[in-house]
């Protein structure tokens, strides 16, 4: 998932996005710690696609702030 593709979902699509990347990094962590995980970079992959969606609901929250503030 590209920074690009974050900006472009709505506050709700985010949301569900977060969840749905926390399950199957919590799926990855039993897969690893069982011996059964195949993929190891997407243990990787997930961790950052979860900082990225974080990170944009940080800036919005920050914005929303700002326009409050300044009206």
């Amino acid at each position: 998932m590209k920074a690009e593709e974050v900006r472009a979902m709505s506050d709700e699509e985010l949301q569900g996005k977060l969840m749905e990347l926390k399950k199957e990094q919590f799926n990855l962590r039993f897969q690893q710690a069982s011996g059964q995980l195949e993929n190891t970079a997407r243990i990787r992959q997930v961790r950052r696609d979860i900082a990225r969606i974080k990170t944009e609901q940080t800036a919005r929250r920050k914005q929303r702030q700002a326009e409050k503030a300044g009206a």
